[in-house]
């Protein structure tokens, strides 16, 4: 795949999990606002935080998908060793962050969420390996074509 295909596909994972994520906080102001035991009692407090955790990792996951396309985008792809290892470091991380917080809080124990929390620290060291690779790739500016002079 070029950069343009990381990039598009970045961009339009961004911008879904967004939408997806968004609706879900949605979803969430509504439970809290008519008041649903299910979600607001207090002896469902740890369903209500992974949800929120769901909802917020989603989010900010779709904002650094939308980031990387970009980032891409501007020519900044040079310096990415693999941009194949990056690309599925983040998707994994997107997809395993959010899932383990809301599988975490369907069913739950003695305030301990639920085992889909196991995911969570793997998707967590993927995020952190993404954007360690981006940011070190990150050392040059974007590459300029060959016919434009660079600035002094």
């Amino acid at each position: 795949m070029t950069p343009a295909d990381y990039s598009q596909r970045h961009l339009r994972i961004g911008w879904w999990w967004l939408l997806v994520f968004a609706g879900l906080g949605l979803i969430l102001e509504t439970l809290h606002g008519f008041k649903v035991g299910f979600y607001l009692n207090v002896s469902n407090e740890t369903r209500r935080l992974m949800w929120r955790l769901a909802h917020a990792h989603g989010t900010l996951l779709g904002a650094i998908n939308i980031l990387f396309g970009l980032t891409l985008r501007a020519g900044y792809d040079a310096g990415f060793r693999d941009l194949r290892t990056i690309s599925v470091s983040l998707l994994g991380a997107s997809i395993l962050l959010p899932l383990g917080f809301f599988a975490g809080g369907i069913q739950f124990y003695s305030g301990d969420p639920g085992l889909g929390i196991l995911v969570v620290p793997v998707g967590a060291v993927l995020l952190l390996a993404a954007l360690f690779f981006i940011a070190s790739g990150l050392k040059n500016g974007p590459a300029l074509p060959k016919d434009r002079p660079k600035n002094r």
